[in-house]
């Protein structure tokens, strides 16, 4: 059975940093999209970054461009959301999520299959 597992979000100050961790279980393959979601408190869930299993690409939000990379360690089916320079509307749950069926990189939520429990990050101003 497919599972996500986030961790490493946290308190911080604003332009601090913190490294989000998504462990994927359940799948040997590797072909599918990951992307991470950010939710802010009273608000939907909006996309912020993606990894596409069709072409390898990864892309951003322009918001997040110069401050979160996406990584990915295969030998460890973790992939991580490094996150630079906070600001408090960075502020919200984080969660990653994976398309299986086109395997893409979808940036609306409902297009994803499978997602992980979410990780709370708050970036004190």
């Amino acid at each position: 059975q497919l599972q996500l597992v986030e961790s490493g979000g946290g308190l911080v100050q604003a332009g601090g940093s913190l490294r989000l961790s998504c462990i994927i279980s359940g799948r040997t393959s590797d072909d599918y999209g990951i992307g991470w979601f950010h939710q802010a408190p009273g608000k939907e869930r909006e996309w912020v970054s993606c990894l596409s299993g069709k072409h390898g690409s990864i892309y951003y939000q322009d918001s997040v461009k110069g401050r979160f990379t996406f990584s990915r360690d295969n030998a460890k089916n973790t992939v991580y959301l490094q996150m630079k320079n906070l600001k408090p509307d960075d502020t919200g749950v984080y969660y990653c999520a994976i398309d299986l069926t086109e395997a893409d990189c979808p940036r609306y939520p409902e297009l994803y299959d499978h997602w992980g429990q979410g990780t709370q990050v708050t970036v004190s101003s």
